[in-house]
C-alpha cells in the first residue's frame, strides 16, 4: 500500500494547457506558471485531486515526445524553476507530481544524436541508438536508424548500451532532487525492454528509500496481459486502456455486459482473473483519444460513467477540461484533444465529479476492495466493493429511464455516499434516470 491507491489522478498535457506554439520557437515564455497563477492548482483541490500527471515538460521540437534535452524545460513553457515552483504549489496543496518520462525514443535534436551527425561512429554516443552505417534516410544523414512505429523524427533509443541507461538514471535522480517529483509516468512502457524496466525499477526503489514515500513508476500499456510490465520488479501500475474501451462502448451499444466482462476478467475472484489486488490507472479519455464527451452519443450518459470510473477497481483519472465537458475529436497532431484553456470552468458535471471523488475518499471499500458482479442487464450494471467490515453496492443505471434491479444486498438498508440518501433493499431497487449510487451497507 501506498499514497497512490487511494489517489485520484488528474492530467495535464502542458504544451497544449499552456497555448504552447506547436514548434519550438526558440523563445523563453513561462506558459507553465499559468497553472498557479490562473487558478488550475486550486481548481485541482477543490476538484479532489490528489496527483497531478504532467504529459513532457523538457525541450524538444514539436510535441514533447521529440526530447531534445531531458535537463532543461521546454522554453515554450518557461524554466527550470518555473517548474520547481508548480509542483512546490501542488505539494503545499497535497498533490503529488508525476512527469513524463520519455526514455523509448528522442528528437532529431537531441543532443547526443546531433554529436553523432558529426562524429558518426566516432562519436562515443554512437551506441545510444541502434544505426545502420550502411543505411541512409530522408535527411540524408548518410546511415539509418531504429524509430518508433516508423516515425522518422522519433529516434528509438538502444537500452542495450549501459552508458545511455546509468545517463537516463541520473537524469531521473536529477529530477527528483531538483523539482522534488513524486515518480513517473513511462511513456510506450510496453515498447521499453523488460531489463530496462527493472532498472529503472531499482532507481524508483532507490529514491522511493531516500524520500521515506513511494516514488511511482506508471506504465503507459494498451493491449495483452499488462503482467508483462507491471510487478514487484517491473512499474507499479499500468494504463488501462482495456476498460477504457469498454467503458464508453457499453454506453453507446446499450451493452453493459461489455465492460462487466472486462471488470470480472480484471478484478474478479477467480483464479484466473488477471489483476485482482492490483490499482491500474482508470480514465475515460487522455491526451492520445477523443473527448469523451465527443466519444459518447448521448451526453447525459457523462454521469453514469464518471460514477463506474470512480467507482470500479483501480485509480480514477481525469483529463483537463474533461471534468467540464469540452469536446474534441481525434485529428493529425491531436492539436484538438490538447486544447489551450484559459482557466478552469465548473458546472454540474464538475460538481458531480468532486462528489464522486469525495465519495470514493471516505470508502475503503472503493479503494481497496474486492469486486463482485450482482447483476448486469443492457442499460444498468450492479457491483460490490468489500474490504474488511465495509461493503459498498455500486449501481449504474446507463438508461434515460427509471430502472429498478434486483439483487441480494446481504442487508436491509444502506446510505447512499454520495448524496447521503438512506435506501431500503426490500422489493428492489430504483435508480433514477442515468444515475449511480454507492449504497455503504448497514
Amino acid at each position: 500500500m501506498s499514497w497512490f491507491e487511494p489517489s485520484f489522478m488528474y492530467q495535464v498535457y502542458p504544451l497544449g494547457l499552456c497555448g504552447a506554439p506547436y514548434e519550438n520557437d526558440g523563445v523563453v515564455v513561462h506558459r507553465l506558471r499559468k497553472l498557479i497563477d490562473d487558478g488550475w492548482i486550486d481548481h485541482m483541490k477543490k476538484l479532489g485531486v490528489s496527483c497531478l500527471m504532467l504529459n513532457p515538460v523538457f525541450e524538444s521540437t514539436s510535441h514533447g515526445y521529440d526530447t531534445s534535452d531531458y535537463t532543461k524545460v521546454d522554453c515554450r513553457l518557461g524554466e527550470n524553476q518555473d517548474l520547481a515552483d508548480a509542483v512546490a504549489a501542488c505539494h503545499e496543496q497535497g498533490i503529488k507530481v508525476l512527469l513524463d518520462g520519455v526514455f523509448n525514443h528522442v528528437g532529431r535534436d537531441f543532443w547526443a544524436f546531433k554529436d553523432v551527425q558529426e562524429k558518426r561512429w566516432d562519436s562515443v554516443y554512437a551506441g545510444w541508438f541502434e544505426i545502420d552505417w550502411n543505411g541512409n534516410n530522408e535527411w540524408n544523414d548518410g546511415f539509418s536508424y531504429s524509430t518508433w512505429q516508423g516515425v522518422p523524427y522519433l529516434i528509438k533509443l538502444n537500452h542495450n548500451c549501459f552508458d545511455l541507461n546509468n545517463y537516463l538514471a541520473d537524469v531521473i535522480r536529477d529530477w527528483e532532487r531538483d523539482f522534488d517529483i513524486d515518480g513517473l509516468r513511462l511513456d510506450v512502457a510496453y515498447c521499453l525492454d523488460r531489463g530496462f524496466l527493472g532498472y529503472l525499477r531499482r532507481i524508483a526503489n532507490e529514491l522511493s528509500e531516500k524520500r521515506g514515500d513511494k516514488f511511482l513508476l506508471l506504465g503507459e500499456t494498451m493491449f495483452g496481459d499488462y503482467n508483462q510490465w507491471m510487478g514487484d520488479e517491473l512499474c507499479d501500475t499500468v494504463t488501462n486502456y482495456e476498460c477504457y474501451k469498454g467503458l464508453w462502448s457499453s454506453m453507446n451499444s446499450s451493452n453493459m455486459h461489455e465492460v462487466a466482462y472486462a471488470l470480472e476478467r480484471q478484478s474478479g475472484s477467480h483464479p484466473w482473473d488477471l489483476y485482482t489486488g492490483k490499482h491500474l490507472l482508470d480514465f475515460v479519455d487522455n491526451h492520445d483519444v477523443p473527448r469523451i464527451a465527443t466519444q459518447l452519443d448521448d451526453k447525459k450518459q457523462l454521469k453514469p460513467l464518471y460514477g463506474l470510473l470512480f467507482g470500479m477497481a483501480g485509480v480514477p483519472c481525469v483529463y483537463y477540461g474533461s471534468e467540464w465537458g469540452i469536446k474534441g475529436e481525434q485529428k493529425f497532431g491531436d492539436h484538438e484533444l490538447r486544447p489551450a484553456l484559459d482557466a478552469p470552468e465548473w458546472n454540474d458535471l464538475t460538481d458531480w465529479i468532486a462528489q464522486l471523488a469525495q465519495a470514493r475518499a471516505k470508502s475503503k471499500a472503493i479503494v481497496w476492495g474486492s469486486y463482485e458482479q450482482l447483476q448486469v442487464a443492457p442499460q444498468q450494471l450492479v457491483f460490490k466493493r468489500a474490504f474488511e467490515d465495509e461493503r459498498v453496492i455500486v449501481a449504474v443505471n446507463a438508461s434515460s429511464e427509471k430502472a429498478t434491479v434486483h439483487f441480494d444486498a446481504q442487508c436491509g438498508r444502506g446510505t447512499d455516499l454520495i448524496s447521503g440518501v438512506e435506501h431500503d433493499f426490500g422489493g428492489g431497487s430504483e435508480l433514477e434516470p442515468c444515475s449511480v449510487c454507492y449504497w455503504i451497507c448497514e
